[in-house]
């Protein structure tokens, strides 16, 4: 079967992941006695997320323990304190196994800036308790988040969760996507998962196609203890990346979607339908429009952003450009420049643009999945990083590969040092090893820069205090936001900041670069050459596994990065001696330490 936009739309109006209104009070009794006709578990706890002012999303999943239940009643009530003597919401619902026994409440009528808490029943079993915080309206002093991505199962422990549900001064946690990974056991960075004990269940080994897969590996996640207090700790705001589907995702392909697996359109449509039953998210009428707004009084206005299901072209390949010559080069150029590549898409880029032209907010926060910063390196290291790559995919011998960039890296970053320092004897042979430079990853913003200069043109034109949150790289990183020489608006000035998280649990750069085997020295050096010869980079983290924090108040947005020592290993501590923290004065948007 084909699946068109149009069934897709009928798909959607059928309401999968739909919630349950809920607008006070309704009086049906919350009796733990009620009916225990059917034996039933909470294997994968609570959660809440999509806070409004006025509202918020509960989720919980009920699983029946005889498979041949096909519906059943939950209860829920919602509190302002953690013994539920002041209740404000309660009711009723059937969850049945056309939404996989899945129940999302949206709690109508609340309180701003109030924490409220809420619980399930079903059949004489209670749920855990949840805890989430509606979003203030006025004037504020502060909003904090923590921002996460890409937790990889079978990667390793999902300690940087249970860091996140520690800390009680969050008003939420944004998810840039990568929430689950779509590959198989012996898949994407698997190889430590049978001695962890992270392997995937027998059922949902293979990589995942069906609606039912989907269904399995979410199923699967959600068991793991650190995510469920991750998420009963706090309200979660959350977008999808390409894992969530499939590797490389654009808007009507993937690279690991191969012939055999069927129409593509049909495996999105059973990934995001399990997405919105899984994930506390407010349902909308199109699943492809994930893009939407939220207001932390007026301090914070958030965009959450979709830069991969709705609009996005495909990648382009280096492989089919001749960059060996000068036409080749410009087509190159011309095609990551081109007015016609989209990334968010017109309609999206507008919405975006007219939000940040008509709001009051001290700062505009962009949640999305990819790197915006431009991320040019020298040429010949383009070079060596992808010879390297296939050589290791390969399993050849890397270790003259890594000597050889090890060597380009540091000869590159002393001549760039003796540019900088205005060192006349510097030749034109070298600044052109310097400066011949191109984009490192082409899924990111650097592969649709047009877009990029209409978005960060217009922070300008409008006097915005910018700040971009990203994912996806698996590392993290602080970059500026720059405009090309040629941008209409606003040539060469910078427009804002980026702060991008590192991974839950899969891994970066150190696993191409060898990091891991080089020793501490070699880690050190690169993570001084890298922002060195990438001219908007101000920090990086090539090798840990953690998540970010960013605070705004009105006077500064403050990022901090907390690491875990490991995620191999069941017990773990925090790296105080890596953790990094950089500052955004409003009104200047320049990166400071």
């Amino acid at each position: 079967m084909t699946f068109t936009r149009r069934s897709f739309l009928k798909a959607s109006a059928a309401g999968f992941g739909a919630a349950v209104l809920s607008l006070g009070i309704t009086g049906c009794t919350f009796d733990e006695d009620d009916d225990e006709t059917i034996e039933i578990s909470f294997d994968h706890g609570v959660a809440s997320g999509d806070p409004l002012s006025d509202s918020l999303i509960l989720w919980t999943r009920v699983t029946p323990l005889d498979t041949a239940t096909s519906s059943i009643k939950v209860q829920w009530q919602a509190a302002t304190d953690p013994n539920f003597n002041n209740i404000s919401h309660d009711g009723e619902a059937l969850v049945t196994t056309a939404s996989d026994f899945t129940l999302k409440v949206d709690l109508q009528g609340l309180d701003a800036n109030t924490t409220y808490y809420y619980r399930f029943i079903s059949n004489g079993k209670a749920s855990p308790v949840g805890s989430g915080k509606t979003l203030p309206t006025g004037n504020i002093d502060q909003v904090k988040f923590a921002v996460i991505s890409c937790a990889n199962y079978p990667a390793g422990f999902f300690h940087v969760y249970g860091e996140i549900a520690k800390q009680t001064d969050l008003d939420a946690v944004l998810h840039l996507g990568d929430y689950i990974y779509e590959y198989g056991n012996g898949g994407y960075a698997s190889q430590d998962a049978a001695l962890l004990g992270r392997l995937l269940p027998q059922d949902n080994s293979e990589e995942i196609i069906s609606l039912t897969d989907y269904r399995k590996r979410y199923a699967h996640y959600r068991t793991d203890r650190n995510l469920q207090a991750a998420h009963s700790n706090c309200a979660f705001i959350t977008v999808w990346d390409d894992h969530e589907v499939t590797n490389d995702t654009w808007r009507e392909g993937a690279e690991n979607h191969n012939d055999g697996e069927g129409e593509f359109s049909e495996r999105k449509l059973h990934a995001l339908q399990a997405y919105f039953e899984w994930m506390p998210i407010r349902n909308v009428a199109d699943k492809e429009r994930i893009y939407r707004r939220f207001e932390f009084g007026d301090l914070v206005s958030l965009y959450m952003l979709d830069t991969r299901v709705l609009a996005r072209d495909e990648q382009l390949n280096y492989g089919d450009f001749d960059l060996t010559s000068a036409q080749g080069q410009s087509d190159f150029v011309n095609a990551i420049s081109s007015p016609s590549r989209a990334l968010l898409g017109n309609e999206q880029l507008t919405w975006l643009t007219d939000g940040m032209t008509t709001s009051n907010a001290q700062w505009q926060v962009l949640g999305q999945q990819v790197l915006m910063t431009k991320m040019y390196l020298p040429f010949e290291i383009l070079q060596l990083l992808v010879t390297l790559q296939v050589t290791q995919a390969g399993g050849g011998d890397i270790a003259p590969l890594l000597a050889q960039a090890n060597a380009v890296f540091a000869e590159l970053a002393q001549i760039k040092g003796r540019i900088l320092a205005g060192d006349p004897t510097v030749t034109d042979a070298e600044r052109a090893r310097v400066d011949t430079t191109a984009p490192y990853n082409l899924d990111a913003w650097d592969g649709y820069a047009y877009e990029r200069e209409v978005l960060l043109g217009t922070a300008i034109a409008l006097q915005k205090n910018l700040v971009v949150l990203a994912g996806d790289t698996h590392n993290a990183w602080a970059g500026q936001l720059t405009t090309d020489a040629t941008n209409p608006i606003a040539a060469s000035q910078n427009a804002g900041v980026e702060f991008a998280t590192s991974s839950v649990s899969s891994p970066g750069l150190e696993e191409y670069l060898a990091l891991n085997t080089q020793g501490p020295e070699v880690t050190a050096q690169m993570e001084q050459v890298i922002p060195l010869l990438v001219n908007d980079l101000v920090y990086n983290n090539l090798v840990d596994r953690g998540y970010l924090t960013i605070t705004f108040t009105p006077e500064q947005a403050t990022a901090k990065w907390q690491y875990v020592s490991s995620i191999k290993t069941a017990s773990y501590t925090m790296q105080t001696e890596r953790s990094n923290e950089l500052h955004v004065i409003a009104g200047q948007p320049q990166i400071q330490g």
